[in-house]
């Protein structure tokens, strides 16, 4: 059989015209010109310029920071201005580091692993109701949790969880996005026939899920944990309403940039403290959460 490619209106190529070709031919499709290496270098820069900026802003002075035009190089104050901020008694910045940590990763973990079961019952079991439940998990997608501030607070007063950990981490156990995300990911991902197998071979649900499903959902999992973690990380307003005296890290940031006077040497190291977390976590599983990307991205 003739392989018969189209190139251009009216014309054709054959195996042969293909084989005739230079070997590089169909390399140089591929190949970045000019533009484009400096386009993303316009972007690399336009990215990297703002953590370069807290850097420079962490480790200089609040004079030198509002010089203008201001400083774009370190200075030699950041030791100085991290001890500050460490010490600081209404910021209690490490306190907020441990709060944040731990509620972070309580929710990254609760989320990948109840959002990969549901996802997994709603792509690959049979049920009653599964088309209107999932239609219910993604309606609260639409709430804004603004609406649901007052109530949600009853809820955690009458538990006697103000001011605890648990009243941050338990109304977010769980997201509709992480139970989508995971349902669509499960569907393409883990083959029906790989599920029916596993079943003739004695394995329960349970099992099925534990050794089939989730070596499969892996991937996305990594992504979802990396979003939730963030998400998390970066949660401002509940944790404002229900911690007033045990402060996340935001909480923290938001005390040192409170008063008639802004220090913005000890807010930019502030800010270095609580970024320093997140660039470590991409750094550790960067090639994962990459991986995940690319696969869920070739797989759709």
């Amino acid at each position: 059989m003739t392989l018969v490619t189209g190139t251009s209106a009216g014309t054709r190529d054959t195996e042969a015209d293909l084989a005739r070709r230079p070997a590089g031919a169909a390399t140089r499709l591929w190949q970045a010109s000019p533009l484009t290496y400096l386009a993303l270098l316009i972007a690399l820069a336009l990215s990297v310029f703002p953590l370069w900026f807290m850097f420079v802003g962490a480790s200089r002075t609040a004079d030198q920071i509002a010089q203008s035009p201001p400083p774009l190089t370190p200075g030699g104050r950041f030791l100085h201005n991290w001890t500050v901020v460490f010490n600081n008694p209404d910021a209690k910045i490490l306190t907020g580091l441990t709060n944040s940590l731990i509620i972070s990763a309580v929710v990254t973990l609760t989320t990948v692993f109840f959002g990969s079961l549901a996802g997994f019952a709603f792509a690959k079991l049979r049920f009653r109701g599964k088309n209107a439940l999932l239609l219910i998990i993604l309606g609260t997608m639409m709430v804004p949790i603004q609406l649901g501030l007052i109530p949600l607070y009853l809820i955690m007063r009458d538990f006697g969880l103000i001011d605890n950990v648990w009243a941050v981490i338990l109304p977010f156990m769980l997201g509709g996005f992480a139970v989508f995300m995971m349902r669509q990911y499960a569907v393409q991902a883990v083959p029906d026939e790989l599920i029916e197998a596993a079943r003739v071979d004695g394995c329960s649900t349970i099992r099925i899920y534990w050794n089939v499903v989730l070596p499969a959902l892996r991937p996305a999992a990594a992504v979802l944990g990396l979003l939730t973690f963030m998400q998390t990380w970066n949660n401002f307003l509940w944790p404002l309403v229900v911690l007033p005296s045990n402060p996340t890290v935001q909480i923290s940031l938001r005390s040192l940039s409170n008063g008639y006077y802004q220090d913005y040497s000890q807010v930019f190291a502030g800010t270095v403290v609580a970024t320093i977390p997140l660039l470590l976590l991409f750094i550790v599983f960067g090639r994962q959460i990459i991986g995940g990307i690319m696969e869920g991205a070739v797989k759709a």
